[in-house]
């Protein structure tokens, strides 16, 4: 990877505002459309999207492996194919083109007018067609948290928990877009106090924090990936609101773990930040105690400092933050997680989507969920205008935000934000 493109003291031609998650050091990949045209894929910088169908129609993508098709589609699967030497050299050349002092594109307002579009004019869609999803359950903290509420403390982690990266395959087809609302779901649930379960509205459901990779294509069924190799099969992050109800979960998931209480909602960001665009953000992970088995270790630093806010907006409200995180605090990598997931055989494919697991800090006011952050309801959360949140409630509006940030750079993912409808 040339280190220009990460390197701190690049400015752009374009003006980016102090601040912003779209410097020019960022540049992530998503799907645009404007008012009726076809979707499109694009870059960001500052307040623009980037058409990157129209940079290849004027010609700006000359000995680069692509071709229009990877970019005149609502997805960026077809991009993807070309792998992370593909995606790596096509950042590269964005980079190029709008870093202060090019002026291959900035001499040409005609063609400026036509690769550069205001965000104000666009809509986002789902970045990338999800064939399968898997959801991990990696931060130590909130493993711990959870198996206070519903153990105790002597007996919080299960015996697993620190030899392997616990997940569980969820539902692709309900992984949606930021801004796109949803209704509570309903399920059936049992009351502590009832013999007997009863259907209706869940009543408590709660956000979960997390980020989520993806990959490109993976290697065929029987293959494994080693976490010296999964840097190179991981595209890039999003942030990921992986909704929960609780009671229905509570009621339904022994033995066979989540089904319903899970896979009516989970949002993500539009924006995929590459990790080639989170490098700079490395930092060392926890040490491992147990040791892990051979094929979990790893070297160097492979976690990513990530600063996380999670806020509740009520209906006409003010937002209000309710927990500030940091994806640095997970005991699992992301490495760690790709190299057991495939470790069976299983074939990981283009466009898989891998959740986190809620992230949860050491204190107080940095767990990922409600769960955490009113203890099971005990502790509920005093909301400005004279109410509170034990749980989510119909018409809150649940943000999450996510940057990184060191040297003068800010490298974001914009923001995951979803309101609550009542139950149909």
């Amino acid at each position: 990877m040339s280190l220009s493109v990460n390197d701190p003291s690049l400015t752009s031609w374009v003006e980016v505002s102090k601040g912003s998650d779209f410097p020019v050091q960022n540049l992530p990949f998503g799907i645009i459309k404007v008012g009726d045209d076809q979707p499109r894929v694009a870059s960001r910088i500052g307040e623009f999207a980037i058409d990157l169908k129209s940079m290849f129609v004027l010609g700006y993508m000359e000995n680069l492996p692509f071709s229009l098709e990877d970019f005149d589609t609502d997805s960026l699967n077809i991009m993807m194919k070309k792998g992370k030497v593909g995606t790596r050299k096509l950042r590269e050349r964005i980079s190029k083109l709008f870093q202060a002092g090019s002026e291959d594109l900035h001499t040409k307002q005609h063609h400026v007018d036509q690769i550069l579009i205001s965000i104000d004019e666009v809509t986002m869609l789902m970045p990338i067609v999800i064939g399968d999803y898997t959801d991990f359950y990696s931060s130590e903290q909130h493993a711990y948290n959870v198996g206070c509420l519903f153990r105790d403390p002597e007996n919080a982690l299960m015996p697993n928990w620190k030899h392997i990266p616990v997940g569980y395959h969820g539902r692709a087809s309900s992984i949606i877009p930021s801004g796109v609302d949803f209704h509570r779901p309903k399920g059936q649930k049992k009351p502590p106090t009832a013999d007997v379960p009863v259907f209706g509205p869940s009543n408590l459901l709660d956000f979960e924090l997390e980020t989520a990779f993806f990959t490109y294509e993976g290697k065929p069924l029987g293959g494994s990936i080693s976490t010296e190799e999964a840097d190179d099969y991981i595209f890039g992050m999003a942030l990921l609101n992986d909704w929960s109800a609780r009671d229905i979960q509570g009621w339904e998931y022994v033995p066979l773990g989540p089904f319903l209480g899970k896979s009516f909602a989970s949002h993500i960001s539009c924006w995929i930040v590459t990790l080639d665009a989170l490098e700079p953000f490395r930092v060392s992970g926890p040490v491992q105690d147990p040791k892990v088995l051979p094929y979990l270790e790893y070297s160097g630093d492979k976690h990513i400092a990530i600063n996380l806010d999670v806020l509740i907006k009520p209906e006409g409200k003010e937002e209000v933050s309710v927990c500030k995180s940091n994806y640095k605090h997970m005991y699992w990598n992301m490495n760690q997680q790709l190299a057991h997931h495939s470790v069976n055989g299983c074939n990981i494919r283009l466009g898989d989507c891998m959740g986190s697991g809620t992230i949860s800090g050491p204190n107080e006011g940095e767990y990922g969920s409600m769960l955490e952050i009113s203890w099971k309801g005990t502790k509920p959360f005093p909301m400005p205008d004279g109410t509170e949140r034990k749980f989510i409630l119909d018409n809150d509006t649940v943000i999450m935000r996510g940057y990184c940030e060191k040297d003068g750079v800010r490298i974001g993912f914009g923001e995951v934000a979803a309101k609550v409808l009542p139950v149909t």
